[in-house]
């Protein structure tokens, strides 16, 4: 036998000995990689699901602090009546009646904060987005109260602005 034959045959038996150690996957090890891979796109999704809880809170809360200077800069204009805006201490749920320039601005503001925070266009269906005006126009405090649940917060959140008319 010649010295090319020898190294062939001597090749040919490692290549065989290579192939017997190497096996295909088993079936337990896919169904674990499978498991691991399916326990990895669960956190994913509920981390996704946090995120967009997060984001709608983030959004109502621009959203109040948005309309809370709108309701400042409306009594800004109406100067001489900044007083008219003051609720009394008293939460306002509901976006009543108009007739003077401050109340068509607090039937306005009220309309425009339960769509905007709530979501909703019926105004009227949303009885937890409020606003609060007191202290107006020398040391003015508006305060809005809204439920936060479905942002996944705490179920009632309250923001305050303070200013000088």
């Amino acid at each position: 036998m010649s010295n090319s034959a020898r190294q062939w045959r001597a090749s040919a038996g490692r290549r065989l000995a290579a192939r017997r150690g190497m096996r295909g996957l088993s079936l337990i090890e896919i169904l674990v990689s499978v498991v691991i891979l399916g326990i990895g796109l669960l956190g994913v999704a509920a981390m996704q699901s946090l995120a967009l809880r997060g984001g709608q809170s983030s959004l109502e809360a621009s959203q109040v602090v948005m309309q809370s200077n709108a309701i400042i800069e409306a009594m800004r204009a109406n100067r001489a009546n900044a007083g008219a805006y003051n609720t009394g201490g008293a939460w306002v749920c509901a976006a009543g009646a108009g007739g003077t320039l401050a109340q068509n601005d607090m039937v306005n503001w009220i309309t425009t904060l339960k769509e905007n925070v709530s979501g909703t266009v019926n105004a009227a269906a949303d009885v937890t987005t409020c606003g609060q005006i007191a202290g107006c126009p020398d040391a003015c405090v508006v305060s809005v109260r809204w439920d936060d649940s479905r942002a996944g917060g705490d179920n009632d959140r309250t923001f305050t602005t303070r200013t000088r008319i």
